[in-house]
């Protein structure tokens, strides 16, 4: 089962939360020209772990991901602390 996902969310909610393609990359295991290419499309389908990774590095509802729920205030608030801990990684 693939799940849809909003390419203009996800480019918005990962802007506002100013984290870079490399560094989404490392957070999901996705490449960066894999992130690129969903940033692209306009509305594309994904392996629900995907959707779950993605979810999770942004912290924003996999809803919001998929279009579903309004991106909220809080989604677009910069993310305050280093995702990950790999030292480095997130700098």
């Amino acid at each position: 089962m693939m799940l849809p996902i909003d390419a203009n969310v996800l480019k918005t909610v990962r802007k506002a939360r100013k984290v870079g393609r490399p560094k989404l990359a490392k957070l999901t295991g996705l490449t960066e020209r894999q992130i690129s290419k969903l940033e692209g499309a306009a509305i594309c389908e994904i392996e629900p772990a995907t959707m779950t990774c993605l979810s999770e590095a942004l912290k924003v509802p996999e809803l919001v991901l998929s279009g579903e729920e309004p991106v909220s205030e809080m989604d677009m608030v910069p993310l305050a602390t280093p995702c990950c801990s790999n030292k480095g990684c997130c700098g």
